[in-house]
């Protein structure tokens, strides 16, 4: 997870670019909720909040919005359906799909409303437009009829820009049958511009008229271009994918001048945030992880600092292991050498308050104190850090609770056992010695490192007994385990008098 290079915040490089244009500017961002909503997409409209913010700052007259493109077709059942259930509904519009749990309107509602959900977490206030609606309510019916009528002008552009040869039978307009309810197998035999009717037939041997009103949707390509001019799009961020040449920015520009009369937005091209060892993440493969999944266990603003800070043409690589305490504890220390002031700004989402405790000690000290919370304050008043704010660091200590089980690496976990561990019997004689040894030379109020320098020195009076094996002996007396959290640290936040009288214990075991 790199951050950004010294200098200016790319989004005010883009607002200051966008501050003096013309007319009213209209951001737009979407995503077809075809499956869990994760990370990677949240990039796009991260993107365009942050963008959206940074303009506000310079003029007034800015919206912006998000289209959840739930009336394209379910193209393929997907690893986490159901194929039995599925497969007969592949083909047909995702807001004409039933929901996979039953407690949601349809497909697209059980993976939209969560999205729209973990938006308001964090503060991406946005304008929602369904895609469904803006057929069903004929606000698309002018744009449909200029694709009808400029289908020449759009085969035209689609051979010229692809090389592609298109089908003399292609349309721009895929009608959605009414008997088997697929836009995939259908085509245009005629349309009348005054009645704003559609002539279709269907590979499943249906065919008729039906209203343009809800009677199917234009073809990516096309839709696209369509919505900049009737939401009026000025600008708008997208993946890589669309802005290849020849792709669907590149024959959108196109068009929106030729057939539409309006003009492109002025683009904004993003990379991927990529899954450490999983590569770019990917519904479709099951290699996501999901936006509610990770406020679980990180504050909305780190969240978004996470995006915020790199420029969206770099890729962003994900760790949520340690990388993650990491990014927490950058986000919170005002001295680190790799703060973006700027980025911080732009990440406002809620009352957030650091609590002065590195996230990364924390984690050690909620399972030290067994994530009991009043034992969490005592430890860390041992280690001498002031609670100002108890609610605060209360939150806190439950994302640390929630990353562990969620993402922390097994040699990050531990427990420290109420009582001496049954492990302890496997202290070799020189370990017992070693740990009686360290029960008298252990002060009251010594610090990390001067507990760790004795340890390591006691260690070394007492050969032929290895500094690892001392270390080991600690561990198994405390937690039952050969490895645990760094030793002078560890024991500098444990009661003094709990420490000694086990390591006592473990000696005579």
């Amino acid at each position: 997870m790199t951050p950004a290079p010294a200098g200016r915040h790319w989004a005010d490089e883009i607002a200051d670019k966008l501050a003096d244009r013309p007319g009213p500017q209209e951001i737009s961002t979407g995503i077809s909720p075809s499956g869990s909503i994760h990370l990677g997409n949240l990039r796009e409209v991260m993107t365009a909040d942050v963008i959206y913010r940074a303009l506000r700052e310079r003029r007034s007259d800015v919206g912006f919005h998000y289209v959840a493109d739930n009336f394209d077709p379910l193209r393929r059942v997907y690893p986490f359906l159901d194929p039995e259930i599925y497969a007969p509904h592949v083909g047909k519009p995702l807001s004409e799909i039933p929901c996979p749990c039953g407690a949601h309107a349809n497909y697209g509602e059980h993976f939209l409303l969560p999205f729209l959900a973990t938006l308001q977490e964090l503060k991406i206030e946005v304008r929602v437009f369904r895609g469904d609606q803006l057929y069903k309510s004929g606000r698309m019916n002018p744009m449909i009829i200029a694709a009808l009528k400029g289908r020449d002008v759009i085969a035209r552009i689609l051979h010229e820009m692809t090389g592609k040869q298109i089908d003399p039978g292609w349309s721009p307009f895929d009608p959605l049958c009414p008997a088997c309810g697929r836009i995939t197998e259908t085509e245009v035999t005629g349309y009348s511009e005054s009645a704003q009717t559609i002539a279709y037939r269907c590979g499943c041997g249906s065919k008729g008229t039906i209203p343009m009103a809800g009677g199917g949707k234009l073809t990516w390509r096309v839709d696209w271009p369509a919505r900049w001019k009737i939401l009026g799009v000025t600008i708008e961020p997208f993946g890589k994918d669309h802005a290849t040449s020849g792709g669907s920015y590149d024959t959108g520009r196109r068009i929106v001048k030729e057939v539409f009369g309006g003009e492109p937005p002025y683009p904004i091209t993003y990379e991927w945030i990529s899954l450490k060892g999983k590569g770019d993440m990917s519904s479709s493969k099951g290699n996501v992880i999901s936006i509610d999944r990770m406020l679980r266990v990180v504050p909305p603003e780190v969240l978004r600092y996470l995006i915020v800070r790199t420029p969206p043409p770099r890729t962003i690589a994900f760790d949520p292991g340690l990388p993650l305490l990491a990014l927490v504890d950058e986000y919170d220390d005002v001295e680190s050498a790799g703060r973006d002031l700027r980025a911080l700004a732009l990440c406002r989402a809620s009352d957030y308050k650091p609590v002065g405790v590195p996230f990364k000690h924390l984690v050690s000290v909620v399972q030290m104190a067994n994530f009991d919370f009043g034992q969490v304050k005592e430890i860390l008043r041992r280690g001498g850090y002031e609670v100002k704010d108890e609610e605060a660091l209360r939150g806190r200590a439950e994302y640390a609770r929630r990353w562990l089980e969620e993402f922390a690496p097994e040699e990050m976990k531990f427990t420290l056992k109420p009582a001496l561990p049954p492990e302890a019997s496997q202290l070799s004689e020189p370990q017992r010695r070693f740990l009686a040894a360290a029960a008298d030379r252990l002060a009251p109020g010594m610090k990390a490192e001067e507990i760790h320098q004795a340890v390591y020195a006691l260690a070394g009076e007492m050969a032929p007994l290895k500094p690892a094996e001392a270390f080991q002996a600690i561990y198994l007396a405390l937690l039952g385990t050969l490895r645990g959290p760094r030793v002078g640290w560890f024991l500098a936040f444990l009661d003094h008098d709990f420490v000694v009288n086990r390591f006592r214990e473990a000696s005579r075991a």
